[in-house]
């Protein structure tokens, strides 16, 4: 007789947009409140100012395309949280907006297998240094690139949305017709 199996959670599949992901696994969605993450989007102006270009950085596990973010850290503002995660993890700095420019929710998978619902309050960044010495060189592939292909990038449709949208002033592009 083989030894049976521990049984397996099921997983999300991540594909799907968020509420089809929870829906997998109703058990998440009722077991608590989202949990709080801060994210940059860090920029810059290329073709002498006339284009902005977006910092894309691929995630360590997974290699898929994403923007810096993290967990609150103690003492820290979510702004200033935010700031370090993009050094930590891309080598940026820059001025950064104090007042979020938008949020979007995804299902993280954390180091013991469970997925949390996590909301990203969004700040920019517009990067005035790029070292390349920092926390998590060599762990992830940075590129820059235009919104439109930064939205085309990564996976979470609210993150599209934010990027397609993006405005260095700050706000939301205005229709233009």
């Amino acid at each position: 007789m083989t030894p049976s199996k521990k049984a397996r959670k099921p997983r999300p599949d991540k594909s799907q947009p968020l509420l089809r992901q929870l829906a997998a696994v109703p058990e998440v969605l009722f077991a608590g409140a989202f949990r709080q993450q801060y994210g940059a989007i860090c920029f810059r102006h290329g073709n002498g100012g006339s284009e902005v270009e977006i910092l894309v950085i691929t995630s360590r596990e997974s290699a898929r395309w994403v923007i810096p973010k993290g967990w609150p850290m103690k003492g820290k503002k979510p702004f200033e949280a935010a700031a370090i995660e993009a050094w930590e993890e891309a080598g940026v700095r820059g001025v950064v907006k104090k007042k979020p420019v938008g949020r979007y929710t995804y299902l993280k998978e954390l180091d013991n297998g469970d997925v949390a619902p996590c909301i990203v309050d969004m700040f920019q960044i517009e990067v005035t240094e790029v070292s390349g010495d920092f926390k998590e060189r060599g762990q992830r592939i940075l590129e820059w690139v235009s919104p439109d292909e930064a939205a085309r990038r990564v996976r979470e449709i609210e993150l599209k949305s934010l990027l397609v949208q993006f405005d260095a002033r700050g706000g939301k592009k205005r229709d233009r017709g």
